[in-house]
């Protein structure tokens, strides 16, 4: 049994040519404002395969082949432009204060723990 594997990698690439490009998984590029936006995604490909045949005796004979691939795409921020600055700006991290207002339930729960504890001490 032969795999062409010339022929399957063609096909992943020709696949990733169209479909793992920024525009197809998230949007092209945008304007707000001032500010021109162009989003940016991060690739990761695996692939894999083994084969093996074996003989038993004179009447058995027996071969396999198995091959896999895996691909993963993440939009991972935006480049920013205005006039002649560039910056990069990260899809999923907060910054400021969107920052500190995640922080507050486990700054809550904190506090009551903490009361708890002094609660029972002075019990």
């Amino acid at each position: 049994m032969d795999l062409h594997f010339e022929e399957l990698l063609k096909q992943i690439t020709d696949f990733i040519k169209t479909e793992a490009k920024t525009d197809t998984i998230i949007g092209e590029q945008f304007q707000l404002g001032e500010f021109k936006c162009v989003p940016v995604i991060k690739v990761g490909m695996g692939f894999g395969s083994g084969g093996g045949e074996g003989v038993e005796g004179k009447v058995r004979k027996g071969e396999g082949v198995g091959a896999g691939a895996g691909m993963g795409i993440e939009p991972i921020g935006f480049l920013v432009t205005k006039d002649e600055d560039i910056s990069f700006l990260e899809a999923g991290k907060s910054h400021g204060l969107a920052a500190a207002f995640e922080k507050v339930p486990d700054l809550i729960e904190r506090i009551a723990t903490k009361r708890k504890d002094e609660e029972k001490e002075m019990a």
